[in-house]
């Protein structure tokens, strides 16, 4: 989950290093350190804290960092507390080798031990300062160029890992390799920039590869790349591909945190999701991923979804989706419990993983694993080129474009409308749904970025509410049916970014134990759209009030029986009950949001969380 740079050229090599860094923040902030490199010789600086912590350390020496090699490193800590010492970039005891690094050595613990057998001693609690260790002791002991003490040493490692190393006597050349952790490199002519993923350098080049499992690279000045196997140092052919990205989609603009921006982007991001698969005139919904492989989908056993977080949420709306309109029996499971055990999965079988992005270390494990089973494998991911993009059997691209903000929102709604098209698209190929309804449901979804809009403007009602409830330590949130699982997600993005103690559970459970809970200082948010159970919804609310306990209540426009009851109501716009989560969300989104905001926290930058989780 942490975020790695580096830059081997002819420009300076700081300026790159510390604003790719700053565009990285949002896998892990914990601390931050940079390597510059000139002939025989680097500056390393790094520090406990964020980004802007290192860049004030070094804003008095700038003048001493002068380099066109460089390498930097933003850490979300898994081994060592974030401090100094534990920050990134770790120094091998000869003080040769540098090396930054994202992922976890799982048997690193075994290799220390040998190191300090043979002399080696340490300085931090990390990994990562044995993993470099290593590489200089297999180097030194077998006369080895540094590459080849890298593949060497890889081959002995058990665990995950991006890693990019340097060697002081040799500044014009990086050494780089990947398993399990994404990797990206940018090539120019005469220059290479490496990233955990490219938007750090997006503004230099967009001709990029990402480097795959098992792959590591020799960067060397006004050289060509040289791709090698790690296993066997076989030399590869780099296939290099134009990016799609631009400028604009990562940058704030007007708006103070990403997350904000991302939340308002979402009418867009569901139109981009559904173009050129959603044609409403003809009532065709066209996803290749499907049609190349239709008879798998209409033969299936049964469908298991597999994610994480949020993923995990949308998840359970696809559940709901899949077995109402393509009736079809479908499973929702943790990626991280569902790789441990031993799932029942046959060759008929689907496995739907889902990702933002496309790097979530579990759900690409239960992915292998049911590759391994038999099952046919299909991902939803926003990241073209990802881990998981790359090693399913078909797939779809959401197209939320770069989602900065560690909460996620717009990838979120944007993985739900691929859902609805898939359940469309594979209930009409198993005949399970009527010629009406499906067209019905078409035109509907056609008009969903509208309605969102719509629902954006409730957001100065929201912004009332939020200075009514910012000193709240808990919150309740409850929904029936398909809003059960939105219920969820909103409670997730309070307890994310405001850290205020949040539960969702489907309303009817609320008598099942939470209801101990409510009194004249507990907050009710409840999804109350006439559609899904409203009656019954309206006694959930009686029993609430009959409490003290304070309704904020999601309705339709022009509902009367709720708002006579609720404290407050946000309304949505009247929407078929199967895409009301496009719609119902956005409203606990932006609570979430102003409420943190309110309370004077960095949105974008949670604590203890990090956006993409690359390691157990």
């Amino acid at each position: 989950m942490c975020g790695i740079i580096g830059y081997l050229g002819y420009r300076e090599a700081y300026p790159i290093l510390i604003n790719g860094l700053k565009k990285l923040e949002y896998r892990g902030y914990d601390s931050s350190g940079i390597a510059i490199f000139y002939e025989n010789g680097y500056n390393l600086y790094k520090t406990k804290g964020k980004v802007d912590e290192l860049e004030k350390k070094i804003s008095s020496c700038k003048n001493q960092i002068k380099g066109t090699t460089g390498i930097g490193h933003t850490r979300w800590a898994t081994h060592g507390i974030p401090d100094d010492i534990n920050a990134h970039p770790h120094v091998s005891n000869s003080n040769e080798l540098i090396l930054i690094h994202n992922g976890i050595i799982e048997n690193y613990h075994a290799i220390k031990i040998i190191l300090l057998k043979n002399g080696f001693t340490f300085k931090s609690k990390t990994d990562t300062e044995v993993l470099v260790n290593l590489i200089e002791y297999i180097q030194k002991k077998n006369k080895l160029s540094l590459e080849e003490a890298v593949r060497v040493s890889l081959n002995e490692v058990i665990g995950a890992y991006s890693i990019a190393i340097v060697e002081k006597s040799h500044p014009e050349r990086i050494v780089i390799a990947k398993l399990g952790s994404p990797l990206a490199l940018g090539i120019n002519e005469r220059e290479f920039f490496i990233a955990s993923d490219p938007i750090p350098f997006i503004d230099y080049t967009k001709n990029a590869l990402y480097l795959k499992d098992g792959e590591m690279a020799i960067l060397r000045k006004d050289k060509e790349l040289d791709l090698r196997k790690i296993i066997d140092n076989h030399k590869l052919n780099p296939i290099i591909k134009e990016l799609q990205i631009n400028l604009q989609q990562i940058e704030k603009g007007e708006y103070k945190y990403f997350m904000l921006k991302e939340i308002y982007e979402q009418p867009k991001t569901i139109l981009d999701t559904l173009r050129g698969r959603l044609l409403i005139a003809d009532g065709v919904i066209c996803i290749d991923g499907i049609e190349s492989n239709k008879d798998v989908f209409i033969n299936a056993r049964c469908i298991t979804i597999v994610a994480c977080g949020t993923s995990w949420h949308a998840s359970l709306i696809g559940e709901y989706l899949l077995e109402e309109l393509a009736r079809v029996p479908v499973e929702v499971e943790y990626a991280s419990e569902f790789r441990y055990r031993n799932p029942i999965i046959e060759k008929r079988d689907i496995v739907i993983v889902i990702s933002q992005s496309g790097e979530t270390a579990d759900t690409i494990a239960a992915l292998k694993l049911a590759k391994k089973k038999g099952a046919f494998v299909f991902g939803i991911c926003n990241v073209v080129g990802s881990s998981i993009a790359r090693n399913v059997d078909a797939g779809a691209y959401t197209h939320a474009g770069p989602e900065i903000g560690v909460a996620s929102t717009k990838a979120f709604t944007a993985q739900i409308t691929v859902l609805v098209l898939l359940a469309l698209k594979i209930g009409k190929h198993r005949s399970a749904i009527t010629n009406s309804r499906y067209k019905y449901l078409c035109q509907e979804l056609g008009s969903i970025p509208d309605k969102v809009s719509m629902t954006l403007k409730m957001d100065e009602t929201i912004k009332k509410i939020s200075k009514v409830y910012h000193r709240i330590n808990n919150f309740l949130y409850l929904g029936r049916g398909i809003n059960f699982p939105v219920a969820l997600e909103g409670a997730l993005k309070l307890k994310e970014i405001s850290y205020i103690h949040a539960e969702g559970y489907p309303a009817a459970e609320m008598k099942h134990g939470p209801i101990a809970l409510i009194d004249e200082n507990m907050p009710v948010v409840i999804i109350a759209t006439k559609k899904g159970c409203y009656d019954k919804i309206i006694g959930n609310i009686e029993e609430i009030k009959a409490r003290k306990g304070k309704i904020i209540a999601i309705v339709n426009e022009g509902d009367i029986q709720v708002r006579m009851l609720a404290d407050h109501v946000i309304h949505v716009p009247k929407i078929p009950e199967e895409l009301s989560p496009l719609v119902t969300v956005i409203p606990l989104q932006l609570l979430a949001y102003q409420i943190a905001f309110i309370r004077g926290e960095n949105v974008d930058q949670p604590r203890n969380l990090a956006k993409s989780v690359t390691v157990e």
